[in-house]
């Protein structure tokens, strides 16, 4: 029976669609890391809670399907802010966010993350040229 809801898994993470744009955030990428970690075993892995794995398949199972997108069907497809679903996608996306959070920095942090050295090499480099400089 394990082998089976193994296979369910695995074709259900096949057909859930990756985002590309959510780096590090996507549910795809998380539903299948979370699959190889339950399953380490493939078919041979034993489930300690089958019930608790059969619903969590159909819960997911739903969600993929837009079970209640169909069941409660939404009059107009916008929300409080008037915004489409592409506008929240971008909104959404890693890039903006990383602007966004660059945009909040102060100007004391920007200017420490610009002059701060990058790794080990850049420090002796720039104590070098500290202490390289004629003093007065």
């Amino acid at each position: 029976m394990a082998a089976s809801r193994y296979r369910r898994f695995l074709k259900l993470c096949e057909e859930w669609p990756v985002d590309e744009t959510k780096q590090g955030r996507d549910l795809g990428t998380y539903l299948r890391q979370r699959v190889a970690q339950a399953f380490r075993e493939g078919e041979n892995t034993q489930v300690a809670e089958p019930e608790a794995c059969d619903q969590m398949y159909e819960s997911l199972a739903r969600l993929h399907s837009n079970y209640y997108k169909h069941k409660y069907p939404r009059p107009r497809d916008t929300s409080f802010s008037g915004l489409s679903v592409e506008e929240y996608k971008l909104i959404l996306s890693s890039d903006t966010l990383a602007e966004i959070k660059d945009m909040n920095k102060g100007t004391w942090k920007k200017l420490q993350e610009k002059f701060a050295p990058k790794g080990p090499e850049e420090k002796h480099k720039t104590w070098a040229r500290v202490l390289s400089r004629p003093h007065t």
